[in-house]
């Protein structure tokens, strides 16, 4: 299993839970991002900087995902993507997208996008809360977990 990161909009806080667990468990991690990126010092970690440009980043990662790896995205056309290729997506708040879910998830983006497109608010997110980041760290845990035990 490799970890794909869309990390243009991937919380700074995420990507450090992410750099201890790929250097812990020796998992390839890859960020993907239109910008030049950070990274510690190690074999399993590296990052790929895109050209700019809308999905150009997500298309790489779609290029570049296999079946079995995991891509960390909060991108719900992105994570029905990798699905599609039999890759599994977890979001940042720790919710993992499946086959299952993505077809609902996806209705939901486009009906608030069409309420945005004709003016109506519709708030953001909440801000990353302590319980986001142990919901992410436990799933991530779990995915990666049930990984090595298929090695």
């Amino acid at each position: 299993m490799k970890i794909w990161v869309d990390a243009d909009a991937c919380p700074v806080v995420i990507r450090e839970i992410l750099f201890r667990a790929a250097a812990r468990t020796e998992t390839q991690l890859t960020l993907v991002a239109n910008q030049a990126l950070q990274t510690p010092a190690s074999p399993f970690i590296r990052s790929v900087q895109v050209a700019g440009g809308f999905d150009v980043a997500d298309n790489e990662i779609v290029q570049r995902v296999q079946s079995g790896d995991l891509v960390i995205t909060s991108d719900i056309p992105l994570a029905a993507e990798v699905i599609e290729k039999g890759a599994l997506a977890l979001n940042p708040r720790g919710e993992l997208y499946t086959r299952e879910n993505i077809r609902s998830r996806l209705n939901m983006r486009d009906f608030l996008d069409t309420l945005r497109a004709s003016g109506i608010q519709t708030g953001g997110s909440a801000a990353m809360s302590a319980s986001d980041k142990q919901r992410f760290a436990n799933q991530l845990d779990k995915i990666l977990g049930k990984a090595a035990r298929k090695e």
